[in-house]
């Protein structure tokens, strides 16, 4: 309805533009909001308030020129104007039935449109490091990224999926040596492991596999390591030096070559692990994108020779900085380290580069809640490479807690204290871990509750929205064990029967359908659709428990048949796109 209703106000807009009441470059943004008291109708428009300025007339004046305008149509029985200028449209009580036909007829595609015209949109998501296994944590992101993006092509957006792979830097490093000072412990030699190291099982697994393969190839003596070199933070020295010494100590020992074998036996590992689980999680990639491409080709040196010659470089005390404060950052940062290193921010800078180059109309990055204040420095670079900022979109998101009892779980990844995401599917399932993730705003702190997400009741959502649809399914099994035929058009013919409280409620709601997929969509918001999809259940299982629905009237049976085959549908459509199953049985 509200599609009908844009429609018929974009005609009423185009007609005053050739009256020349309203000029010809003006913008129409019609805004259609449904009325909370049908007193006032059963939608409203403020349309006429935000062309008054341009066309130079009072609200309601214009208001008036614009209803006047309106073509007539069954639909809406009365048009009224309220207030300072809105435009409130009556609608026709029997148009609620259609709805149901719709549903059928559209199937699948019902709820999806083309709003997004095309437009090209990358989201990046999820990009965690690869020194070890997805956690709960990064669970969240991963749910999020890809429902946002499913939403944003259900809408009509031509979407590209990346993941970003920070395979270069100090802490691939630290993986790295890592893997081969459990290696040479595989190898028979005795030491102690460097508490800043990366300390998981999942090390020692790679390590092991390594040392299979190449047997004592990367052997070196214990004594030869860790001859002068720093003291842990145990034995009262620094850790940072005590792992950044043995880095350098692994490449002078191990060379370049054999170096850069241990340290793609480690990223090889854990990538494969990542897409594997990711995989299995539902989430999927155009794109995995490479931070060591951007060293390889030249891309940092070509970014940051842009931003010299936009006047944003600068030196001082043997480093290179970029003058982000004068962009809206709260401080300068460093690109080139006085050792001659580029850092991740210099990075981050060609990685974006790369982005607008690609050709973008909307970049959306989600990131963890703690990169919030990475948010003005990324961009600022934007802007310095002559780029219009507002292209980029940051969607921030908490990390989830996990709870076993009243004790919180410690997540680090380099102690290897932590719950992957594997394990949390296991336990749970990826329907709970997928309906939970998303069940809140991405930027709301999230505790996950086990036991309620594996517990069979009707206070665990994705169980009640689930035991809807299979609802359904058991009221069409028990149709055909009553050897009954479902008559289809027979339903359709008599859909106002369908007078009671209940089903009136629902064809409201299967009517929002649309409108709640479009606006999840555009503001990146999954969780409005978990909200729908708890309402929808909620209303079919008032419905279920209130009325039987195989009555000896044919004619209202199959009316309601056809009214809760519509609700399997939807529920069906917007499940399938959060990458939940539809069970038959439960």
């Amino acid at each position: 309805m509200k599609q009908k209703l844009e429609s018929l106000l974009q005609a009423a807009v185009a007609a005053l533009k050739n009256q020349a009441v309203l000029d010809a470059e003006v913008v129409a943004r019609i805004n259609i909001e449904r009325v909370k008291d049908p007193v006032n109708g059963d939608f409203a428009t403020n349309l006429a308030m935000l062309l008054a300025k341009p066309a130079k007339l009072n609200p309601r004046q214009l208001a008036e020129k614009i209803v006047a305008e309106l073509a007539s149509d069954a639909a809406i029985t009365k048009v009224e104007i309220a207030g300072p200028g809105f435009i409130n449209f009556f609608i026709n009580p029997d148009t609620q039935f259609q709805i149901v036909k719709q549903i059928h007829d559209a199937g699948a595609e019902f709820g999806k449109s083309q709003i997004g015209a095309g437009k090209r949109v990358q989201v990046e998501f999820v990009s965690a490091n690869p020194t070890g296994p997805l956690h709960v944590g990064h669970g969240r992101g991963a749910a999020y990224g890809s429902a946002v993006a499913d939403l944003l092509d259900a809408a009509g957006f031509a979407v590209e999926r990346e993941y970003y792979v920070n395979d270069a830097g100090r802490q691939m490093d630290i993986l790295a040596t890592s893997v081969w000072l459990r290696y040479l412990e595989a190898c028979g030699e005795v030491f102690t492991f460097p508490s800043n190291g990366y300390r998981g099982e999942y090390v020692r697994d790679i390590s092991a596999n390594l040392h299979q393969k190449a047997g004592d190839l990367y052997r070196h003596a214990a004594e030869q390591i860790f001859v002068d070199i720093p003291a842990d933070e145990p034995q009262g020295g620094d850790k940072e030096k005590h792992i950044d010494a043995l880095i350098d100590r692994a490449k002078t020992l191990l060379g370049t070559d054999n170096y850069n074998q241990v340290f793609q036996a480690g990223l090889d590992d854990i990538l494969a692990d990542i897409k594997d689980d990711l995989a299995e999680f539902g989430v999927s990639y155009q794109h995995w994108f490479s931070e060591r491409l951007l060293m390889d080709d030249g891309s940092i040196q070509q970014a940051l020779k842009r931003l010299d010659e936009a006047g944003f470089l600068y030196k001082q005390e043997g480093a290179t900085w970029f003058a982000s404060s004068r962009l809206g950052d709260e401080k300068d940062r460093v690109v080139i380290r006085d050792n001659g290193q580029s850092t991740y921010f210099a990075s981050d800078i060609a990685y974006h580069m790369n982005k607008l180059d690609r050709g973008f109309d909307q970049i959306v990055n989600i990131w963890g809640a703690d990169h919030h204040g990475y948010i003005p420095r990324v961009k600022a670079a934007m802007q310095a490479l002559g780029a219009d900022d507002s292209k980029l979109k940051v969607l921030l998101v908490q990390f989830a807690v996990l709870y076993r009892g009243d004790e919180k779980v410690q997540m680090s990844t380099r102690s290897g204290e932590f719950v992957t995401l594997r394990q949390l599917r296991s336990e749970v399932g990826t329907d709970a871990c997928r309906f939970f993730y998303v069940m809140r705003k991405s930027e709301q702190h999230m505790d996950f509750d086990l036991k309620l997400a594996t517990s069979k009741s009707n206070e665990n959502p994705v169980y009640y929205v689930q035991y809807a649809h299979a609802r359904v399914c058991s009221v069409l099994r028990q149709l055909d064990e009553k050897a009954r035929q479902r008559d289809i058009q027979l339903g359709f013919d008599n859909l106002n029967l369908l007078v009671e409280e209940q089903e009136t409620a629902l064809l409201t709601t299967l009517s929002k359908y649309p409108e709640i997929l479009e606006r999840a969509a555009v503001y990146y918001e999954p969780h409005q659709l978990i909200h729908y999809l708890r309402e929808l259940a909620n209303q079919f299982h008032t419905y279920y428990n209130a009325h039987q629905f195989l009555v000896d009237d044919d004619k209202l049976c199959n009316a309601r048949l056809n009214l809760i085959c519509a609700v399997k549908q939807v529920l069906v459509n917007a499940l399938t796109l959060l990458k939940i199953n539809t069970p038959e049985t439960m």
